[in-house]
């Protein structure tokens, strides 16, 4: 956001004050505070960014919007998809942009592949492939409490890959859920080797009450069905992520780098890139943020609406529910 000309950090709130005061100092910024609401008094403000854990997504978004703010909101949108629906209430109530971080959509990866798309490149997408899995990978802290994140490895890592598949596939609707989820291995707590990923909350006494690994089939109203993976902990070489694409024409994998698989002169063909294709959190979020600005000064419509959130929502609740019952859920 500092990178932005036309953005202000005018001030940060925190419920941890010992953090609070050490990124106020980081950033300059004088003006702290621990209660939300009082902060949501500054006039001064124009728009927030919530970036608290999951179960805190709604509160934060919809007090930020009833004071009269733009929100720029993290993944996933909320608890549920009866929050998200309020929180789409209070932003057309109060007439205010509320934005989804489904960060992926701003990647230089999906841009090429989508313009491939667009071109009608793949021809009809038809069945879509999207794993997202880590072998050591639960960051501790709040991530692996489910009464503040909601859940584990589906709704922190599979949100990512599932809006990235549903985006390129021009947003289809869910229909149906089949989900399946496992407590196995949960956060390999006492297995030698330092962890990759690590919360700023993690503790020697951290709860672990999420899923470590969770499998589902989404079928979508155009009849394209994604089949997902996602985990924090699973008996597997290196950790993975990638989606693949299959249409009528060609398909394509993101692993992280860009190939399509397709046919020319009746000769099956493999496409690689010249162009930086891979995928690069370095620019992913500045991308994002200056999204979020050109929207709010109406230099653009939004590319990850409430509407995309309140979705992805139903499509989390309906796996997290097919899981518990042990059968397909269908979606209105």
């Amino acid at each position: 956001m500092s990178e932005n000309p036309n953005v202000e950090l005018y001030a940060l709130c925190d419920i941890n004050e010992e953090i609070l005061k050490k990124k106020g100092k980081e950033y300059g910024i004088s003006r702290l505070f621990t209660d939300k609401d009082e902060m949501l008094k500054l006039k001064e403000i124009d728009a927030v960014s919530v970036c608290t854990w999951n179960s805190q997504h709604a509160p934060c978004t919809i007090a930020a919007l009833n004071a009269g703010k733009h929100v720029l909101c993290e993944k996933p949108m909320a608890m549920s998809a009866q929050e998200a629906t309020a929180m789409k209430e209070a932003a057309d109530k109060n007439g205010k942009l509320l934005m989804i971080g489904f960060v992926r959509r701003y990647g230089n990866d999906c841009k090429v592949l989508q313009d491939f798309i667009n071109q009608d490149y793949l021809g009809e997408i038809y069945y879509a492939k999207a794993t997202y899995l880590r072998r050591d990978g639960n960051p501790g802290g709040w991530f692996g409490d489910k009464s503040r994140s909601g859940g584990g490895p589906l709704i922190d890592l599979g949100v990512h890959v599932i809006d990235l598949v549903r985006y390129l596939s021009g947003n289809p609707k869910p229909v149906s859920v089949y989900g399946a989820t496992f407590q196995k291995l949960f956060n390999r707590k006492g297995a030698i080797g330092a962890p990759k990923y690590l919360s700023a909350s993690a503790g020697e006494n951290d709860i672990c009450d999420v899923e470590d690994l969770a499998s589902a089939l989404i079928r979508f109203d155009n009849g394209e069905v994604l089949s997902i993976e996602a985990a924090f902990s699973l008996n597997i070489k290196e950790d993975t992520g990638s989606i693949e694409i299959f249409g009528t024409k060609a398909g394509a994998k993101l692993n992280p780098d860009l190939e399509i698989y397709g046919e020319e002169n009746h000769y099956l063909t493999n496409m690689t890139f010249a162009a930086p294709t891979s995928l690069s959190f370095g620019g992913l979020f500045e991308n994002e943020i200056n999204h979020y600005i050109d929207c709010i000064l109406g230099k653009a419509a939004c590319k990850s609406p409430a509407e995309d959130g309140i979705e992805m929502m139903k499509i989390l609740d309906a796996v997290y529910e097919s899981a518990r019952t042990g059968h397909e859920v269908i979606l209105k």
